[in-house]
């Protein structure tokens, strides 16, 4: 039998996968809605064999749509924003020698 764990990863990884492609979140929900059904109409498969060649089906959908720039979060590493607001570098000068001191 499927592991019940590993098809809610699929379901997760399929709602972050339309996520990236959803200009915005009305599109994204409607996506959603659809990728649920698709999950739902699969609900009642029992037969091993089955429910693998539906998982591997699944995995190789989500390969081929996959996005070239994902979305990131924008303070994640990646993320349009991620460090952008740096510390000020040190701009003192350097220090002396006791020979420029003297001169």
């Amino acid at each position: 039998m499927a592991s019940k764990q590993h098809v809610l990863h699929l379901y997760r990884r399929s709602l972050k996968l339309a996520l990236d492609w959803a200009v915005n979140r009305n599109l994204w929900r409607g996506q959603a809605l659809y990728i649920r059904s698709l999950f739902e109409a699969n609900k009642h498969v029992t037969q091993p064999r089955q429910q693998r060649a539906i998982i591997e089906e699944t995995e190789g959908l989500l390969e081929s749509y996959k996005h070239p720039e994902p979305y990131r979060p924008p303070t994640a590493p990646g993320g349009s924003k991620y460090q952008r607001n740096l510390p000020v570098p040190n701009t003192d000068p350097p220090p002396m020698s006791h020979k420029e001191m003297h001169l």
